[in-house]
Order: C-alpha cells, then structure tokens, then sequence
C-alpha cells in the first residue's frame, strides 16, 4: 500500500479531486503538503470542508511530511499527495524522500508564468524543480482526470529549460 498517486495542483482539494481522483483511486488518505497550508489555520478549515467524510485528511509542513514519509507511516494505508507547486516535491527529495512518479495536474495561469499545457503553466523556478525531478529519474505525467490519456511531459519541460538557459 503506501503513496498511490503524487500530485500537483496549485488549488489542491476541489471538484477535480472529489469527484474524479477519489472516485477512481479509492485512497483513505489525502496529504496536503505545504509550509503557508499548515500555518494557516483558514486554508485548513477550508480543504477539511471540500473533503468527502470517508477520506482522512492531513496537512502537514515540507519538514514534518518528509520525516512521515521516510518513516513509512502511512505504509498500511492508500495516500494521495498533493502539492501547489513543484518547488516543494525538490525540497522534500532534498530531505530524502524518494519519488517514482508526479502527476502534473494543475499549475494555473498567473502574470509571470507561461503556458506549457492547457493546465500547466510555468516560471524559471518551477522548470528548475522539474528538472531536477526529471534528474532523479521521476516520471512527470500529465492529465487532469484519472482515466485521461497519460502525457509523459519531460520533454516538453526539457525543452522550456533549453529556452530558459536552465540546466
């Protein structure tokens, strides 16, 4: 059992999650990880209202969800991570956490950033995160919903970096 599925997606707990993630991957768990989530005590409020009630939620800071991970708490049960941002996933793989795979679902459209995919949009700094995934050997796959067509995105981010300079 373990993680199921690792995802990005910058408005976290939503339709999308409700009723197309957990009504396909059948997980007892989703965590939430982000620093600014866990010290706002508001956002929480608002992720644990959007939540089905046969789904355990829990938020936790980059420092405190690594050190869970690592020491396989949540082995016995079927978890989906989410994450808004790629910029955490490279912070928790810095505190040794391992990844396989990350599902790229949703990094919205915002002054500064460039649109890659209909639902991914970037800055330098996420290319660099993304790279530094695709260097630890992490899948990076995107589709919104569950049964969508996989997209292996690494070279689409590939690409980008070379635009951007980024190694």
């Amino acid at each position: 059992m373990g993680i199921e599925v690792i995802r990005i997606d910058d408005r976290l707990i939503h339709g999308q999650i409700v009723q197309g993630w957990l009504k396909t991957v059948f997980v007892n768990r989703i965590l939430v990880v982000s620093n600014e989530v866990a010290n706002d005590e508001m956002q929480q409020a608002l992720l644990s209202m959007a939540m089905p009630s046969t789904v355990e939620l829990s938020i936790r800071n980059i420092k405190d969800a690594s050190y869970e991970i690592i020491n396989n708490v949540y082995d016995n049960e079927k978890v989906m991570i989410l994450f808004s941002n790629p910029c955490d996933i490279v912070k928790m793989i810095e505190n040794g956490v391992k990844f396989n795979s990350v599902n790229v679902g949703g990094m919205h459209f915002v002054h500064g950033k460039k649109q890659l995919l209909s639902n991914v949009s970037v800055d330098a700094n996420d290319i660099r995160a993304f790279m530094k995934m695709i260097s630890c050997g992490i899948e990076l796959e995107s589709r919104i919903l569950p049964n969508d067509e996989r997209h292996n995105i690494s070279d689409t981010i590939k690409k980008e970096a070379k635009n951007l300079k980024i190694d």
